[in-house]
C-alpha cells in the first residue's frame, strides 16, 4: 500500500486550521504530532521494516491525536478523565466520520490504523492483540512517550495542567506515586492526587518504552533529566526527586549495559 506523505500532510495542515494556533494547548499539538510522526519512522527504521511499514507507522503518528485538537475546543483540557477519552474521540472523527480518506484513499489498512490510534493511550495493550498490530502499537506508544518528556519541558506544567506556580512549587508527590515509580511502573492516573504527581507520572512512562532507540533517543534530549530536576519550594518534595533521580538512574545503565 502506498502512502502520500505529502496529501497526508496537507490534509493534517487543513485540519488543525479549523483550530485556533494561538491556543497554547493547540500549538503543543501541532508541534508534537509531527515530532512523533518523525520518531515513529526513526523507530520502524531501527526494525528494518520495509518502506510501506515505515510509511505506516509514520502515518500513525501523524493521525494519532486527532481526537485532542476536539477535546482542546470542547472541553480545554488534555484531561481524559475530566472530559473524553482523546483516543477514542479521535478514531471516531477518522473513521466513524470517513476522514481517514483525506490521508489515505486505500482502505486496506483502516483496521490496523482504527486499532493503533484507538489504543494508543490504554495502559496496557490487549492481550489478543495480533503479532503486527501490536508492533505498530509499540511504535507509537515509545515515540508518544519520548515526545511527551520534550512537550512538557519546552511547554510550561501550569499551561498544560491548569494549575498555578504556586501549587505546583508546594506540592509534594504522593505515596502511591513514589511506591509506583519504585516499582519502575508506570503511574495510573487515578494514583494522581496533587500537582507534582504529573512530573513524577510523565517521567514513568520510560519504564514502559519497548525498542532501545527509544531509551537512547529518551538519554540524547535529556529532558527526562530536567524533568527529575523539578524546581520546588519544599525540602521534603526535593527529596523526593533525589529518589526518583537514583531510581530512573539505576534503569537506565541497566538498560544501557543489557
Amino acid at each position: 500500500m502506498e502512502i502520500d506523505r505529502k496529501a497526508a500532510g496537507k490534509a493534517f495542515s487543513a485540519y488543525v486550521q479549523a483550530y485556533d494556533p494561538q491556543n497554547p494547548k493547540i500549538a503543543l499539538k501541532i508541534a508534537h504530532t509531527y515530532r512523533v510522526a518523525a520518531l515513529c519512522e526513526t523507530i520502524a527504521q531501527s526494525q528494518s521494516l520495509c518502506s510501506a511499514d515505515i510509511d505506516l507507522a509514520w502515518l500513525t503518528g501523524l493521525l494519532h491525536d486527532v481526537g485532542r485538537f476536539e477535546q482542546v475546543r470542547r472541553y480545554g483540557t488534555f484531561n481524559d478523565a475530566e472530559s473524553i477519552d482523546h483516543a477514542l474521540l479521535g478514531a471516531r472523527i477518522l473513521f466513524e466520520e470517513g476522514r481517514i480518506r483525506d490521508y489515505l484513499a486505500s482502505p486496506d489498512e483502516d483496521e490496523l490504523l482504527e486499532t493503533v490510534i484507538r489504543l494508543h493511550s490504554v495502559y496496557r495493550l490487549p492481550q489478543q492483540l495480533g503479532t503486527r498490530a501490536r508492533m505498530f502499537c509499540h511504535i507509537l506508544r515509545d515515540a508518544d512517550k519520548v515526545d511527551i518528556l520534550r512537550a512538557n519541558c519546552e511547554t510550561p506544567l501550569t499551561d498544560i495542567y491548569n494549575v498555578s506556580p504556586q501549587a505546583l512549587r508546594t506540592a509534594r508527590v504522593s505515596p502511591a506515586v513514589m511506591e509506583s515509580f519504585a516499582r519502575r511502573q508506570a503511574t495510573l492516573r487515578t494514583l494522581k492526587k496533587t500537582p507534582v504527581d504529573n512530573v513524577v507520572a510523565l517521567a514513568s512512562l520510560t519504564f514502559e518504552l519497548v525498542y532501545p532507540v527509544s531509551i537512547r533517543v529518551v538519554q540524547q534530549q535529556g529532558y527526562l533529566q530536567s524533568l527529575l530536576h523539578f524546581e520546588t519550594d519544599d525540602p521534603a518534595t526535593a527529596a523526593q526527586f533525589a529518589q526518583l533521580r537514583a531510581e530512573m538512574d539505576a534503569y537506565l545503565f541497566a538498560h544501557t549495559q543489557a
